[in-house]
Parts: structure tokens; C-alpha cells; sequence
């Protein structure tokens, strides 16, 4: 069957690859077209349409700035999945532009399976209508968004797990570059260029003032060849690595690490990492989403426990006294082991590995429907 998946985001890159692993696992006449990242690439065999660099916009400033190539996107995309005829459109995430692709595609008569709910949650429960109906499955992640999503009406939303489950039951460290037994404080800036140039410079004076620490800064592959976003920042400083697509090597050999809000907060959970979490964006996109975003916390651990376990910094506390307060607590032993407590109740919420094959179990249903 032909399976055509549209992906705007890195993370979303990482989690369609282990779907598409799934799905050929479950269907190995399988064909595949995509706007992804790298990772489908490689599961795949395929190069995508368009690479999710393009299509990264964070922001309702960032978003109405590149409007007019947003909806250039959009055309292409209509285009191309009714030229290629897919059995089924896998959305994956990325609601701004796929909650309007998952209606397009009703009217089409094409099947939709939704993989990663959008936060209706968090902000914009009016999404939760279009879900009903336009998608044929909702595939959840997260362990409370099956009864959020069906006692609104969207009866087929189905939690599947959490696909990172899978991924660490596996995950080898690959030590190269790294000396035995070392110990490095993370630096997670995000993988888009506006998160790094809103959240880098704010930490960069960490650097100075803690000499004799390592740090590692995780440098996202779409932005291999952005040196200068980094190099400004970091000015020499000899006790300064940065590692490029390794941004779970660069966890496993963490002590502890500031980390952008995100699905990246979940991986130094899984890996064992205490953490900050830091947030900083263009401050009119950052006054919007204060007013509609409606959740406790913005980290995806303190969510899924509902408690703050770990310390969120956003906007205004992403500054240089904080970041230093903040890299003090995360070197105290009795906070380190309350997080890593924390850690294990996540994990039990989480549930075990399966979490893909099991949301490729019902793409493939929804792609196998006459």
C-alpha cells in the first residue's frame, strides 16, 4: 500500500521514522512519500519531498512573516498527494498546518490517520472538532490525552505509547569523542534557528563563570551548516564542544543539562538527565501564547506526572543570574536523586516498548479500509 506522511518538525522527523520501520514490518510491499527530515530518509530509502528545514516556523510572528510561503507549501502539498494517490495521509503533528491538510483531505475523500494528538490540551480545544471530523484515527502518545480527546467527541483516538519508549529500549551510546567516565553539563537550545538565537546567548555566560565544566551543546543536523549562530556565542571558549546530530550520545554522557521545552525534555528523562527547562521566543508570538496557552506546567515531565519536578525557566527567567542559580541546583546530589525518583514514576506512566508497531497496527487498518 503507498502511505504518504507530512512531517514539519525534527521531532516529528524522529517519530515517523520509527513509524515507518512499523508499517514495513506490517506491510512489506510498502511504498512511501513524504515531507520529513533525515531519520525518514534513512528508514525509508526515500528522499523527501521537502525537507523539514522549509518548514520549521515557531511562532505567530515567525509564522506570519513566512505566510506567503507557508501557503506556497500548502499548494505543493495538495498537489503532490493527489498526483501520488495515497492508500492513507499520515499527519504527523505540526496541527498548524496539518489540522487544515487533515480537512482537505476529508473533502477529498482521502483516508487520514493523525499520528501525535495536537495539545488541544494546552491551547486551541476548538482543534478538537476538526479531529472528530476530519481524521479516520487519532493516535495518542501521551497517557491522559485518550480520555481528554474522547470525552470530546473523537471516538477514535486510541493512546498507542510513547514512541521514545522504543528507542531507549535499544539505544546504544556511541562514546567516540567523548573521554571515559566524563562528565558534561548539556546545553539543548532547540532545533530551529529562532530558539538558538533567543536561547543561546542567555547561557553563554555560563562558559566564563564555570571554567572547569564541560559543555556540550547539542546542534540539531538542519542546522549543520549555521556555525556562526553558535560561534558568536560561544567566542573561543576552550571548555565549549559542540556536537552535531548526537544529541543522545551528548545526554548519556551528562550529568545534568538545560534543555528546551519540547519532546527533547522527555529524552533526558528517559536517559536520566536532571534538568531545566528553558523556554525564550520573540516576545510578541511569546504575549500571544501567554494568553491562550491554558496548562500548569510547559514541560512535557511535569505534565505527564502533574507535578513540578523539574524547574521550568520561561521568557524573562531564561537570563544569565538564573542560568547560573540553575546549573547550582542541578550539581546538588539530594535534588539530582529527587529528579531521578521522579524519573522512574514517568516511566511507569509511559508504559513499555511497542509504542510504534502498535500505531502502525492501526495506520495500516485505516489504509486497508475499502
Amino acid at each position: 500500500m503507498k502511505y504518504y506522511l507530512l512531517v514539519g518538525e525534527a521531532s516529528g522527523d524522529q517519530h515517523a521514522s520509527y513509524l515507518i520501520k512499523s508499517i514495513l514490518k506490517k506491510d512489506d510491499q510498502a511504498e512511501f512519500r513524504f515531507w520529513g527530515g533525515p531519520l525518514m530518509e534513512k528508514a525509508s530509502g526515500e528522499k523527501p519531498i521537502k525537507y523539514i528545514k522549509e518548514l520549521a516556523f515557531m511562532g505567530f510572528w515567525e509564522v506570519l512573516v513566512n505566510l506567503r510561503t507557508i501557503l506556497r507549501n500548502f499548494k505543493s502539498a495538495k498537489e503532490d498527494i493527489l498526483n501520488y494517490k495515497p492508500d492513507v495521509l499520515i499527519l504527523v503533528d505540526y496541527p498548524g498546518f496539518n489540522l487544515r491538510m487533515a480537512e482537505w483531505a476529508h473533502k477529498k475523500g482521502i483516508k487520514t490517520a493523525y499520528y501525535i494528538a495536537p495539545s488541544a490540551w494546552a491551547w486551541k480545544e476548538n482543534r478538537v472538532k476538526k479531529l472528530a471530523a476530519f481524521t479516520d484515527v487519532l493516535l495518542a502518545i501521551l497517557p491522559f490525552e485518550e480520555k481528554f480527546f474522547r470525552d470530546r467527541g473523537v471516538d477514535q483516538t486510541i493512546f498507542t505509547g510513547h514512541p521514545l519508549m522504543d528507542h531507549f529500549d535499544s539505544f546504544e551510546v556511541n562514546d567516540q569523542g567523548f573521554e571515559r567516565g566524563e562528565k558534561i553539563f548539556g546545553i539543548f537550545p532547540g532545533s530551529r534557528k529562532q530558539e538558538v538565537h533567543y536561547m543561546l546567548p542567555r547561557i553563554a555566560p555560563l562558559f566564563d563563570q564555570y571554567p572547569e565544566t564541560t559543555f556540550g551543546i547539542s546542534k540539531a543536523k538542519q542546522l549543520q551548516n549555521e556555525n556562526q549562530l553558535y560561534d558568536k556565542y560561544i567566542k573561543g571558549s576552550k571548555n565549549v564542544r559542540i556536537l552535531t546530530d548526537r544529541q543522545y550520545d551528548l545526554f548519556a554522557h551528562c550529568n545534568a543539562a538545560l534543555v528546551k521545552s519540547g519532546t527533547s525534555t522527555l529524552e533526558a528523562a528517559l536517559l536520566n538527565v536532571p534538568q531545566t527547562v528553558i523556554y525564550k521566543a520573540n516576545p510578541i508570538s511569546y504575549s500571544i501564547a501567554k494568553r491562550l496557552v491554558k496548562v500548569k506546567y510547559i514541560s512535557l515531565v511535569n505534565l505527564i506526572l502533574d507535578e513540578k519536578l523539574i524547574e521550568e525557566c520561561i521568557q524573562g527567567d531564561v537570563n544569565a543570574q538564573r542560568m547560573a542559580r540553575q546549573f547550582e541546583q542541578l550539581h546538588d546530589p539530594t535534588d539530582q536523586q529527587r529528579i531521578k525518583n521522579g524519573y522512574q514514576r514517568l516511566r511507569e506512566k509511559l508504559g513499555g516498548a511497542g509504542a510504534s508497531d502498535r500505531a502502525a497496527e492501526e495506520v495500516v487498518k485505516v489504509a486497508s479500509r475499502v
